[in-house]
């Protein structure tokens, strides 16, 4: 499915496409694509197949609408770069929200995006129960797609660029991804899934010091290096979910390199259920 607007840019300027990946979300979509309209002369929206009205919504803002099957981020991600008008690529995701400053340093930076090689970061801060946090994050979103490409991975894909080859822009992506405690913890379980997997299909051994080390050293880089003590429970609510987070990939990982020895032991175990439980033995499996 395609609509079919697309603004071309103007004498002496290098035109922006920018390009989100959307999957049931009418509600923040709108703030996304708007954010961009100062610099960007299109925008594509791919879609991985939404039950709400998040493909209405997307061609009566006069995007150019794809739907396609979800394929994993990293290959919807580049669909939608391929069928991007132009070679500069802004990336952008449904629940985040371009500030007035970032989008007008993106403006008066195309005139001068002669050299395809030079990349751009900007820096993105997200929300947690109503407060913004302080401490965010650079990541690449602008570039010439001649030049680079997305990372084929299973979570944080993001173009693949050096460090030295990227200028830092001015301004803030506001990310606004906290929806409700539920919606959290089932994005956390997607996520960790993606990371030990894809450590496991990368032949990192699991080592148990690292389950042990990082998720108490997270907590500490999140609580106080971060200093997202000063958020109140909102701060110590994140830092938490940053242990669960590593925890939850490091079992994941375990028991992905354990699947063969568990395969095993489920097999020879099914003709011998309940017989612990007839020597009173508790178990301490989650119920």
């Amino acid at each position: 499915m395609e609509s079919v607007t697309s603004v071309l840019g103007g004498p002496g300027s290098y035109p922006i496409s920018a390009v989100i990946i959307a999957q049931d979300d009418e509600v923040r979509i709108s703030k996304a694509i708007q954010s961009c309209r100062l610099f960007a002369d299109e925008v594509v929206v791919i879609d991985g197949g939404s039950k709400d009205g998040t493909v209405q919504l997307a061609e009566s803002l006069n995007c150019r609408v794809y739907v396609n099957p979800w394929p994993g981020y990293a290959k919807q991600r580049e669909f939608g770069v391929e069928r991007a008008v132009h070679d500069w690529v802004f990336l952008i995701d449904t629940d985040e929200v371009v500030s007035e400053e970032l989008a007008r340093d993106i403006l008066e930076r195309k005139p001068a995006l002669t050299d395809r090689a030079v990349a751009y970061s900007l820096y993105r801060i997200g929300d947690f129960l109503g407060r913004w946090l302080d401490k965010g994050e650079y990541l690449v979103r602008l570039y010439n797609r001649k030049e680079y490409s997305i990372r084929d991975s299973l979570v944080h894909e993001i173009p693949e660029v050096a460090e030295d080859k990227t200028v830092r822009l001015n301004g803030t992506l506001w990310h606004q991804g906290f929806r409700s405690i539920n919606d959290h913890v089932a994005r956390f379980n997607k996520y960790t899934d993606l990371e030990a997997q894809t450590a496991y299909a990368s032949g990192k051994p699991f080592k148990l010091r690292n389950l042990l080390l990082r998720p108490p050293a997270r907590f500490v880089q999140k609580y106080f290096v971060h200093g997202l003590f000063k958020k109140g429970i909102s701060g110590f609510a994140v830092s938490v979910f940053w242990v669960m987070y590593e925890f939850m990939v490091g079992f994941k990982h375990y028991e992905l390199n354990s699947s063969g020895k568990l395969a095993q032991h489920n097999a020879k175990g099914q003709g011998q259920t309940g017989k612990e439980n007839n020597k009173g033995e508790r178990s301490y499996a989650v119920q």
